[in-house]
């Protein structure tokens, strides 16, 4: 499909630059494209009232990192440059693939040293060498240190990678380390929050249990390829970076007997989405699964297992409103977004929430 066909005006102050308090008082946009009323408004804290009891909701547990690294590029006869890095997907002990500023001037071979930059003082020590250099700024990096103590000097040197979108407004500060973290998160390893999971508080989770609605969690680690721009024509020509995970043996059981007995999947972000519908058959059978999925969902995909979705709102020509379209309908979808942005939703990553049904396949 022509990606124009996802573009459509956002006006600027749409955009959330910090979440709700409490979280779960944001707002709800249901889109139910077979009720005769498609749209109707509500807030996060409706949703036990908005699910039935036996449905499942199906978390992401992933925990973001401080994986926004600043530093100084050595290069033998080319003298030193400032540099920065965001870390989107863990290939080894010690390696990490990497978008890299300025992408351009960065070769193989390349000795990055983060923790300091020009304008500050040292931080920490954190090197690492260009082992590998992709498309669009992407790199291999192989660090000097591996396992655990990478870790603690990537959680000493660095920044909580805010989304482009308002990290371009304002800086990241000390309220992002909690305000970009679900939860529940538990695995380390995203570079991104499942932002749908960042309405979610104690109080909500109480209500949902009273309700008799199933909580079961998935992991994948959300890579920054999350925020790349869909730069081709046509949806057919976009590659779709990879992002690893699992769904275990115990939760594919859990959730196939859940549809069994008639109950629906119900999945808090597109994150937890892709992963199950990676783990499904054809048959809508979810399997144990674990690896690293690039799954490209557009208007025509077939979905397997998934009934709900409940999921923030999105950029335009993003592959994310892409997949909302394929869910609930293309139609419906521009619908649901002229009717949020007319009356006041707030956009992205502390934003609003929708809650969609989907069409018939």
């Amino acid at each position: 499909m022509r990606v124009d066909l996802f573009d459509f005006d956002l006006p600027d102050e749409r955009i959330a630059l910090r979440p709700a308090e409490p979280r779960d008082s944001a707002r709800l946009l249901v889109v139910d494209p077979h009720a005769e009323s498609a749209l109707s408004d509500h807030h996060v804290y409706d949703l036990p009232s908005l699910l039935r009891a036996g449905d499942a909701l199906v978390f992401n547990d992933t925990k973001v990192i401080p994986a926004q690294l600043e530093g100084i590029r050595h290069r033998d006869g080319a003298g030193s440059q400032q540099v920065s890095a965001t870390l989107h997907m863990r290939v080894g002990p010690g390696r990490w693939k990497a978008f890299a500023k300025p992408g351009k001037r960065i070769k193989e071979g390349d000795r990055i040293a983060f923790g300091h930059s020009g304008e500050s003082c040292f931080l920490g020590s954190l090197d690492a060498t260009v082992e590998e250099k992709g498309e669009a700024g992407e790199v291999t990096l192989a660090f000097d240190l591996t396992g655990p103590a990478l870790d603690e000097a990537i959680a000493a040197v660095g920044h909580i990678p805010l989304p482009p979108y308002i990290a371009a407004k304002r800086p990241e500060d000390e309220r992002d380390r909690a305000d970009y973290q679900t939860i529940y998160a538990r695995e380390e390893g995203a570079v991104a929050a499942p932002t749908a999971g960042l309405h979610f508080t104690p109080d909500l989770f109480a209500a949902l249990d009273k309700a008799g609605i199933e909580r079961h969690f998935v992991t994948l680690h959300v890579g920054a390829g999350t925020f790349l721009p869909v730069k081709a024509d046509d949806t057919d020509d976009h590659k779709m970076h990879l992002e690893s995970g699992y769904v275990s043996g115990e939760i594919a059981a859990r959730l196939n007997a859940v549809k069994a007995r008639g109950g629906r999947i119900v999945c808090v972000g597109t994150t937890s989405l892709r992963l199950i519908e990676s783990a499904a058959g054809e048959s809508g059978e979810i399997k144990p699964w674990a690896g690293a999925t690039g799954i490209f969902i557009t208007p025509g995909y077939r979905f397997k297992a998934v009934d709900m979705l409940m999921t923030n709102f999105h950029l335009p020509r993003s592959t994310l409103f892409m997949l909302v379209s394929a869910f609930s309908g293309f139609e419906t979808m521009h619908a649901a977004y002229e009717h949020a942005i007319s009356t006041g939703y707030r956009f992205y990553s502390y934003g609003d929430a929708s809650l969609l049904f989907r069409k018939d396949q």
